[in-house]
């Protein structure tokens, strides 16, 4: 080895030269083709709804959880939304990456405006669950506000910075959309749609950026340990199935998907953030 190599050794947490964009590209299709799934299954079936609805109501709580269930969602703001921002843009320029602090503000807000956009004024719900009122609530604002928030930070962090990130904001992200299925505020394909369309924004952002890939560092280790625990701690506090076994299976799976889902997404993230 040359005496020119002794100093600069190889950064071991990127694959050099290996673009971000076909990974990056790749998963936006794969979250545009799941929201999609999931928004024609949940709004325009007849077993989607009846199923959504039901697994909505399966998952309770007592007065007390309910209003810890709602303090939570409390701080699922503007205002949070603001800091979130600032702060992403604030450690993208304080590590002198301009663009990722473009990128970061670029996933917060389109992200967000996309879910306004889309649960406004372009998605109906048909009416086919009897006494139901067909108002769209998909997807959910209070999750896609937090997992943009997530998105943009996995973006702007540091490598070593990132498990921290992709374990409280997967907490985080898992916490507040059970919390709205909970308060009976969304339904669970409302909290997953939300997640999808965070993840979308993300790797559209991480396609314009590019970069190069880097090897995994447990990211999604990281990740299911932050929706694991979002969902032991609802639990700890009170949350409950409303019947016997069969809601007990059920309430079981509506907390279990939100939090893989999760999982899943915040990896995916980390996967496709470019390494700086």
């Amino acid at each position: 080895m040359a005496l020119t190599d002794l100093g600069t050794a190889p950064d071991r947490s990127a694959v050099t030269g290996t673009s971000v964009r076909p990974r990056a590209a790749a998963a936006a299709v794969l979250a545009g083709l799941g929201f999609l799934a999931v928004t024609a299954v949940a709004l325009w079936t007849a077993a989607g709804q009846d199923l959504d609805e039901s697994s909505m109501n399966t998952v309770v709580a007592g007065r007390d959880t309910q209003l810890a269930v709602l303090s939570v969602l409390g701080y699922v703001s503007i205002a949070a939304v603001a800091i979130v921002a600032a702060g992403s843009v604030a450690l993208a320029l304080v590590r002198g990456e301009v663009r990722l602090a473009v990128a970061a503000l670029g996933v917060i807000g389109g992200a967000n405006l996309t879910t306004q956009l889309l649960k406004s004024e372009v998605l109906e719900r048909s009416e086919f669950v009897g006494g139901i009122v067909a108002h769209n609530s998909l997807p959910s604002g209070h999750t896609t506000v937090v997992a943009a928030a997530l998105g943009a930070l996995t973006l702007v962090s540091p490598t070593w910075l990132r498990p921290v990130v992709l374990t409280a904001g997967s907490f985080a992200v898992a916490l507040t959309g059970a919390s709205t299925v909970v308060a009976g505020w969304h339904r669970p394909s409302d909290v997953i749609a939300a997640v999808l369309v965070c993840l979308a924004w993300t790797a559209l952002a991480a396609l314009l950026v590019g970069g190069r890939l880097r090897r995994s560092t447990g990211g999604i280790v990281a990740a299911l340990l932050g929706s694991a625990a979002a969902i032991v701690f609802l639990i700890v506090i009170g949350v409950r199935p409303s019947g016997g076994g069969d809601a007990f299976v059920t309430s079981g799976v509506v907390l279990g998907s939100i939090a893989l889902v999760t999982a899943v997404s915040a990896a995916i993230m980390d996967r496709i953030s470019p390494s700086h």
